[in-house]
């Protein structure tokens, strides 16, 4: 049984037969003590607090029935890690030949989760105020004046707390939604549109945070921790 907040990946699941309802990692409607296993794929590090991320990881282990375990992928702010670039920065070189893309104005509407947009560098300030923000070590300045990066895309972190651009490819626009545009390569004068971009807002993990995390509960305990291809992972048994 699957979940996620979209109710378009949901009803994307529900097309192909699979079974999936809307909800939050906060509060999961399954019984306590049901689940063999469950999976958290790119979830947790979607959550704004140290307080949130620890709560979802709690409901996770409330699903579990004793001995059963759960999967944790969380992104890391590693994605240079033992001299081996993650999957993510190598795949920058396949996209160099894209153009720049500049954003200069979002259209309001439902974005399917899709993936980062390759192209996409901005890195200016976002106005979004970062409330709450603890400036959790891992040899990172803090934000200046409590506002969120945005993130180059296929670059190494700069920030555990970040926003990063989302482009929404595929969609028509409405007449009346704004249009972004992006001058052209060699000068030219030309305009073409371009999808709206949104910005998501990321914590990264830092090495040994999601176990730290973990550890703080009494109701599981952890059965292996790792790194893979720039996410921070481990798999828990609920006692």
């Amino acid at each position: 049984i699957g979940c996620d907040r979209s109710k378009n990946l949901v009803d994307i699941c529900g097309e192909k037969h699979f079974q999936a309802f809307v909800c939050d990692a906060l509060s999961v409607p399954i019984r306590s003590g049901s689940c063999d296993a469950c999976i958290s794929i790119a979830v947790i590090h979607h959550f704004s607090t140290a307080e949130r991320r620890l709560a979802t990881i709690r409901e996770l282990a409330r699903l579990l029935r004793p001995g059963g375990t759960a999967l944790i992928y969380v992104w890391a702010m590693e994605q240079e890690y033992k001299n081996q670039k993650s999957k993510y920065l190598k795949e920058k070189n396949g996209n160099k030949n894209k153009d720049k893309e500049m954003n200069t104005g979002t259209a309001q509407r439902p974005l399917s989760d899709q993936g980062p947009d390759n192209t996409s560098q901005d890195s200016a300030w976002s106005d979004q105020l970062l409330k709450d923000l603890k400036d959790e070590s891992c040899g990172t300045k803090p934000i200046a004046d409590f506002r969120l990066p945005v993130h180059t895309n296929r670059t190494s972190f700069h920030s555990q707390d970040l926003l990063i651009p989302w482009h929404l490819k595929g969609g028509t626009k409405k007449k009346e939604e704004s249009v972004d545009t992006v001058l052209l390569p060699g000068g030219s004068k030309e305009l073409q549109e371009l999808s709206p971009v949104f910005h998501r807002y990321y914590h990264v993990f830092c090495e040994g945070e999601l176990e730290a995390v973990c550890r703080s509960l009494d109701c599981v305990r952890i059965q292996k921790s790792y790194y893979d291809q720039g996410n921070w992972c481990v798999i828990l048994e609920k006692l």
